[in-house]
Parts: structure tokens; sequence; C-alpha cells
């Protein structure tokens, strides 16, 4: 009795083993069937006609027949036809060709390259560039790592890159030097040193260079031990006393032989002085660049890294602009221009092209924008990420500063824009 039991045990195993082997090959196979299925359902279909590969390939150079006649027989599904009905979205002209009517189409200035060229509203030049160079005392380069591709230079190398800019067309240059520390006193009297780094350089490029224009940047900071633009006391930048230092640091880099003084302090009434003081002492031929639209922005960092001017306390804030106010900007321009101003600026550029127009359409003087180092830097990041063309995009962003009304362009791009234009023709 125990035998047989156990051999229908055996029996009753060996079945079961039989029909889970097989359950488990039909779900298998159901799977696979399921899987094949799908892949075929979401593959892209081949294509089905000629017309579709004119349409629809890369980089095709085939003609595109202009009737469109027949081009969706093959498509296994029904299309728009915009040709078809009482209201058809597109007509057909007297060839038989799909026509939209429209008679004024500004594509057709578009067209070609000579064509664009030719009714070109806003072109720039290296003539419209002034070149800033940050210049000290020591006997080589160094580089600025939050501005890639700029440097500090030495007199050597200032020489060569004023030259070089030259060459290209690029005739302007404005200075501003990285000061010793030992130098600096909140009175800032180096910034009047006649045998100061800024005065030195003048007399350099101006006797080898007598065409190049030479600008200077008429401010405390760099010479300040308190990283502020004028003097301090009780933590509070003095206007008249500033203006004083200022007076004596135009008149002094015009005996040195500037061109053109930038007051970029943002004293009130400091235009004014400072063109008095400059014609009292007879350079009635040197011109202001005045900062006019100057705002207390984030994007100067980059330059504060090159001079090491970082403010030593607090922020620029009581004497740079409000970032949330335009308006105000037209008071600054008002009293510039009245107070003996050649020449308005707007400072940082491309955050601020709106500034650059309210200034342009309210006055008739030169309108210059500053590409700001940190403009400069952003820009340098994405190109080497490989996020964009650097030629590319530096000379979209300075053609916009020339259609925002910008006659002046301060760029630390302006030797490789120029060098750009040259090989583009």
């Amino acid at each position: 009795f125990q035998h047989s039991q156990l051999q229908h045990l055996i029996r009753h195993i060996f079945f079961e083993a039989e029909t889970l082997t097989l359950t488990t090959m039909k779900i298998s196979a159901a799977i696979i069937a399921l899987t094949v299925a799908s892949a075929n359902a979401f593959a892209p279909a081949a294509p089905s006609s000629l017309s579709r590969t004119t349409l629809f390939g890369a980089g095709n150079t085939d003609p595109v027949d202009p009737t469109m006649n027949g081009i969706d027989d093959n498509l296994g599904y029904d299309a728009f036809d915009p040709t078809a009905g009482d209201s058809p979205a597109v007509a057909r002209n007297n060839n038989g060709g799909v026509w939209v009517k429209q008679r004024a189409r500004p594509r057709r200035n578009r067209k070609s390259a000579g064509v664009r060229a030719m009714v070109r509203e806003n072109i720039v030049t290296p003539a419209n560039f002034i070149y800033p160079l940050f210049i000290h005392e020591e006997d080589h380069n160094t580089d600025i790592v939050s501005m890639p591709g700029c440097q500090r230079h030495c007199a050597e190398s200032m020489m060569n890159e004023v030259g070089e800019a030259l060459e290209l067309g690029v005739k302007a240059f404005v200075l501003f030097p990285k000061v010793a520390d030992e130098l600096k006193t909140n009175l800032a009297c180096e910034a009047y040193n006649p045998e100061g780094i800024v005065h030195r350089s003048i007399r350099m490029i101006k006797e080898k260079y007598p065409e190049a224009i030479v600008c200077t940047d008429v401010a405390l900071d760099p010479y300040s031990d308190q990283g502020h633009d004028g003097v301090v006391e009780n933590g509070v930048i003095l206007n008249d006393i500033t203006i004083n230092q200022l007076c004596k640091q135009a008149v002094s880099q015009a005996r040195a032989g500037c061109d053109i003084v930038a007051p970029s302090d943002m004293q009130d009434g400091r235009v004014k002085a400072i063109r008095d003081a400059l014609d009292s002492e007879g350079f009635t031929n040197v011109s202001i660049l005045s900062y006019t639209a100057k705002y207390a922005s984030a994007y100067y960092g980059p330059f504060r890294d090159a001079l090491d001017s970082h403010p030593g306390f607090g922020d620029k804030k009581t004497y740079q602009q409000d970032p949330a106010n335009g308006r105000e900007a037209l008071i600054e321009a008002a009293l510039d221009a009245q107070e003996g101003a050649d020449m308005l600026m707007v400072k940082p550029g491309m955050p601020y092209l709106d500034i650059i127009r309210r200034l342009k359409d309210a006055s008739p003087l030169p309108i210059a924008a500053y590409h700001v180092s940190g403009e400069y830097a952003m820009l340098k990041a994405a190109v080497e990420k490989g996020w964009l063309d650097e030629k590319d995009v530096v000379l979209e962003t300075l053609t916009c500063f020339k259609r925002a009304g910008a006659d002046i362009i301060l760029t630390y791009y302006a030797k490789q824009a120029a060098q750009w234009m040259k090989e583009d023709g």
C-alpha cells in the first residue's frame, strides 16, 4: 500500500511540473509578442514617397514644387489643405503656385548679405570703442582670474596693447591703475601725484602714439584705503571734500597730456567744478566724459578684483544710482549737461539699455555705454562652457548698444572685436 501511494505521488509531481513549464513558456511567448508589437507600433514609418523626403529631409536641396499638388497623397492620413474651401487661407497665383496675398514683405530687405548691409540701421566700428586697460607697477603681466583674457599690464605690455589696438582701428583708451596698498590713504593724495602710474602712462602713450585718445578715470577708489570713490568720515562719503580732491586729480591728468577725463565718482556738482578747474588752468580742450548714470550694480565685482578696490565697508548706494530708478538718470543727465559735460555715460550697459535709450532721446550729447566687467565675465563663462559662440554673441552685444543709442562703447572686447571686424572685411 505504501509503495502504491508513493508511485501516485511521483506521477502527480511530474504532471504539475509539466503544467508549470508549459504555462511559463506561454507567458514568455506572450511577453515577447507584446514587446515586438509595441516596438513596431511606435517605430517611425519609412518614407512613403519622394515628396516627403523632399520636404523634410535634412540638408535637402531638391526643388520644391510651388503648386504643392499631391504632396500629401501618401501620408496615410487626411491633411488640411490651406488652398481648399470657400475661404482658403492660402491662394494660388497665375502660375498655380501657392500664394499668400501679402504686398509688404519685410523679408525682401533680408534676402541677401548685400541687401542686409545696404539697409542696416546701426553699424559698429572700432572707432566707436574705448578700450579699458588695467595697469600696475610690476615688470610682468598678471592674469585677472575673474576676467579671463584680461590682465594687469606692465608698462611694456600696455604700450604693445595700445599699438596693436591702434593698428586695428581702436583709437581711444581708458586707464585703470592697481595702486600699491602703502600708497592708499583716505584723502587719496596719490591720485594727483604727477609721477604716479597713471600720469607716467599717459606721457608714455602720448609720446609714442600722439594720435591715441587717452581717457582717465577721475575717482578716488583706486587710491583710497577705504575702497570708496570719495573721502570718508564716520562712514559717510563727504561730497564737497571729495570734489576738491577730484579737481586736483583731473588737472594733474590734463597736465600729463590726457585728452578726456571721466569722473566716475557720482558726487553732486563735480562736473561743474572739474570743468571750471580745467578751464582755469588753460585746459579748455580737455573733454569731460561724465559717468552720468552709474548704478550701484552687482556687475562690478570682477573690475574691483582687477584693481583690488572693493569697498572697505558697506556699499556705494548713497552716491551711485538705485538700479530700480530710470527717471533719475534724466535728472543726472540734465545736470551734467548744464555743468559742462561733453559726453554722458551709462554704466552698466546690457542690463540698462533702456537708460541708454532714455538719455539718447533726452540729450543731444553723445552717449557712452560701459560693457562692464560682470557682463564680460558672464559671456566668457558661457563661452568656456561651450554654450555660446564668442564672436557672434559679442558682436551682437555691441550692436545692441549701438541700436539702443550708444555712440561710444567701453568694452574689454575692443581689440578682439576690432580683429573680428577686420577678418570679416
